[in-house]
């Protein structure tokens, strides 16, 4: 006998239906940044995963029950140097914490725009104190 996948194809096809509407919402969202920020875009990469790592919430402080919604991840702009070597800088938003907390669509919406610029102004340098004085933490 055949063995069967585990879980529904209509499952799996709700779960790319929805991973496909998040990343239309981060696409509107970083449409929506104006230049001269919008060009600071082409030294990262834009990624979504479901939801952070351990090692990723560790690393940022939070316990195993905090979550993050979105991740900067690299050498900011302000600390570039001559001997600058290329790493990967990259914004990582994630889906299921956002979805999670947000059900509602319209807030969804605001919110991957909230953190895609907030995460943008950690790879422009400014920190989550100056963040917090603007009103965009």
């Amino acid at each position: 006998m055949a063995k069967r996948r585990r879980g529904s194809r209509r499952a799996e096809n709700q779960e790319a239906a929805d991973l496909a509407a998040f990343e239309r919402l981060v696409d509107r969202a970083l449409a929506g940044i104006p230049d001269p920020f919008h060009a600071a875009l082409e030294e990262v990469a834009v990624i979504v995963e479901d939801e952070p790592t351990p090692d990723q919430l560790r690393d940022n402080g939070l316990g195993p029950d905090d979550t993050l919604y979105g991740l900067y991840e690299g050498v900011p702009r302000t600390e570039y140097a001559a001997d600058w070597a290329i790493s990967p800088n990259r914004i990582t938003l994630f889906r299921w914490p956002l979805e999670d907390d947000f059900p509602d669509r319209a807030d969804l919406e605001a919110e991957v725009r909230m953190t895609v610029i907030h995460e943008l102004a950690h790879h422009l340098g400014i920190d989550d104190e100056r963040l917090d004085a603007l009103g965009a933490s």
